[in-house]
């Protein structure tokens, strides 16, 4: 996972005195790159930042502030960043869910949720990127989950398909997009894996063939 600079000015304050949650805590940030403040529980009604990780036994009735619990740290890191940005939302962006994947030797991947990327990242293994995006899928709420996979390298492209409908146990939509109309747009990026995430990105906007991915329980 590449570090994602969407939630960069956002204040986090890290309220417990329970030490393993704590740990936790900073450790799931730190490794996301996020800020946070030290307070104690009895700060929480205080904290003029944009939202409060604590415990449950510690978190009070009521708050001013977006209040998370540790259940969040059994979730996968993508997933914990956009439950934090949902907590944050206004409302006004699209309830959507958008996963761009370029395949390929190397595996592209760029995550959308409420208008804002949440990921960007690169894979070498099919099996590792369905699991990564079977928990995404099933760990943010979203009214539309559109997974749009360029079609450059369709053996890929298809492979990633079906282990998606083993893995993830719910519809969501497919596109498969035209990637050749993405090549200007990341001429510019020679590093190695950039230009495979930025053309993973790119997907994401584009439009391509929809269709419907029910699971095997539904459709036999």
């Amino acid at each position: 996972m590449k570090g994602i600079s969407t939630l960069e000015n956002c204040r986090i304050g890290v309220a417990t005195t329970d030490g393993k949650s704590y740990f936790q805590f900073v450790k799931a940030l730190k490794f996301l790159k996020l800020e946070y403040d030290s307070i104690i529980p009895e700060e929480i009604d205080q904290y003029s930042g944009n939202i409060i990780l604590t415990t449950e036994a510690e978190s009070p009735k009521s708050a001013s502030r977006p209040i998370l619990y540790q259940e969040i740290l059994k979730e996968d890191p993508t997933v914990i960043q956009g439950i934090i940005i949902e907590k944050l939302d206004s409302g006004l962006n699209p309830s959507d869910l958008v996963i761009g994947i370029d395949p390929g030797m190397r595996i592209g991947i760029s995550v959308i949720y409420l208008g804002k990327e949440i990921e960007r990242g690169l894979y070498t293994s099919t099996e590792e990127l369905a699991d990564h995006v079977a928990k995404i899928l099933g760990g943010l709420k979203a009214e539309r989950k559109i997974v749009k996979i360029g079609n450059g390298n369709m053996q890929v492209a298809k492979q990633i398909t079906t282990l998606l409908n083993l893995k993830f146990c719910s519809h969501f939509e497919l596109e498969f997009v035209d990637e050749r109309k993405t090549t200007k747009k990341i001429k510019n990026y020679n590093k190695r894996g950039e230009r495979d995430m930025m053309s993973a990105k790119f997907i994401t906007q584009r439009e391509g063939y929809r269709h419907f991915v029910l699971p095997l329980s539904r459709t036999g």
